[in-house]
């Protein structure tokens, strides 16, 4: 019976490409990382950035020095319209400070696109400052937007100085809350009006009894019709500041 050869195996000498081919494979990924990281969005590393900022509570501009801010105060809030005492008439006072506040805000709102998310209003010596909900909160959230920040930051610049109480209210439309975290439209503005009240004072040293929050749901529509722009016009919050009479600090005559 013949023996059965028994062949030995061929020893293969291209095993080394397996691995050089996972080398240049990884290689080609690091690069592409590489290069992807080199030419990422400006404006999303802002944005980066601003949300940082706001959790940390930065005490200072939040990005607002760079977008052409007027950087200086307007001294006729604290001249114009005085009386012999010392003291000016509630309504000069509301009138300058939403001329001061316009002014500063304009260039940013203009630059972005949206200069309707903010308003300033001025009623027997009451300033208004309405804020577009749209603008400076995702739907059916509460926490502010990075990238409006700035806007908060010259607004509460402007404000911190009177002295005056600041109070802030949440408004929201007639429509059904569509979110797992707030229960319906009070809870909703209310948790913004919140938001707001928290950021100034953390961010800007507010004294906390300058400070109030309300969420009034949609007790207090600005246009009752029952339309996409009217639901629009009546989600806001409004920062309300009733200048009156001052005694020189920012604090109402008795």
């Amino acid at each position: 019976m013949a023996k059965r050869q028994v062949h030995e195996e061929h020893e293969n000498h291209e095993r080394w490409l397996v691995s050089y081919a996972d080398f240049i494979t990884l290689l080609f990924a690091f690069f592409v990382v590489m290069y992807a990281t080199g030419r990422q969005d400006q404006q999303k590393k802002k944005q980066v950035l601003e949300s940082i900022r706001w959790a940390m509570h930065f005490q200072g501009h939040g990005g607002g020095e760079a977008v052409g801010l007027v950087a200086g105060r307007d001294n006729s809030l604290r001249g114009a319209g005085s009386t012999a005492g010392g003291q000016k008439p509630s309504r000069a006072r509301a009138e300058a400070l939403r001329k001061q506040l316009e002014k500063k805000l304009k260039p940013y709102l203009m630059d972005k696109g949206i200069s309707n998310a903010v308003q300033v209003s001025t009623e027997d010596g009451k300033l208004t400052i309405r804020l577009a909900a749209s603008r400076f909160f995702d739907a059916g959230l509460a926490e502010l937007r990075p990238e409006m920040i700035p806007v908060l930051d010259s607004i509460a610049e402007e404000l911190r100085p009177l002295g005056n109480p600041v109070n802030v209210e949440g408004h929201a439309d007639q429509g059904a809350v569509v979110s797992n975290r707030y229960r319906n439209n009070w809870d909703l503005s209310a948790a913004r009006a919140v938001s707001v009240v928290m950021y100034i004072e953390r961010a800007h040293r507010f004294e906390p009894a300058r400070l109030s929050a309300v969420g009034l749901g949609s007790t207090r529509p600005l246009n009752p019709r029952d339309t996409p722009e009217a639901r629009e016009e009546n989600r806001r919050i409004e920062l309300v500041l009733e200048l009156g009479m001052s005694d020189g600090r920012g604090l109402p005559l008795q």
